[in-house]
């Protein structure tokens, strides 16, 4: 059988606006089928208003239960957020056995490639040890979440890049009571989220080469 090496650079798939189900659902699928000769795939796409809950997630922390926006259960990790329309989510579907990598090195590498874009825009930013995730100042502006199976990963970050934020304000979003979040926008940035997806993409594939 013929195998792929650590250093192919990933598949990277514009996916456009997804509805949040089905694409998890491909995710799944993808995952349950590859093998050694599948090539790893970055899925950059945007979803429908959403609320999503992980795998040990509590419902107590969505507050409240009339926004209309439905709530999905998923198999990722970690509690709560929030999927709407200008974020740009990016799924990693990455066999880590293949590159010699486990969960927290590449939680480290996903926050890296979002705090060296925002670097690129003039933007401090930090990940902290105690919550998964970019913040800038006390604010969060990207989440994480990972799902492992079988060696291989999938699920991956959201990153608010000119979005509506108030549904959050339903949620304690990923499980933190009171932690506001903000958006590439509310800093001063102006660019579209094909634009910031393909420099994303640019830092992840080279933190992740």
């Amino acid at each position: 059988m013929v195998s792929v090496s650590s250093t192919t650079a990933p598949r990277v798939r514009t996916l456009g606006l997804t509805a949040y189900e089905p694409t998890w659902r491909a995710m799944q699928t993808f995952t349950a089928n590859r093998h050694a000769a599948t090539p790893d795939e970055i899925w950059l796409t945007e979803h429908p208003p959403v609320y999503t809950q992980g795998i040990a997630g509590k419902a107590e922390h969505l507050l409240r239960a009339d926004t209309g926006i439905p709530l999905i259960k998923i198999d990722r990790g970690g509690q709560i957020t929030y999927h709407g329309p200008g974020q740009l989510v990016a799924y990693l579907l990455f066999d880590l056995k293949r590159r010699n990598l486990s969960v927290r090195p590449l939680v480290r590498k996903m926050e890296a490639a979002v705090i060296d874009l925002l670097d690129e825009y003039g933007i401090a930013a930090r990940y902290r040890a105690d919550a998964p995730g970019v913040y800038v100042g006390e604010l969060k502006i990207a989440a994480l979440g990972l799902r492992i199976r079988n060696g291989c990963c999938y699920h991956g970050l959201a990153l608010n890049i000119d979005m509506d934020l108030s549904p959050f304000d339903a949620i304690n979003p990923c499980g933190y009571p009171g932690l506001k979040v903000t958006q590439l926008r509310d800093l001063g940035v102006v660019e579209d989220i094909a634009t910031v997806g393909r420099k994303l993409t640019k830092h992840l594939l080279r933190v992740l080469a």
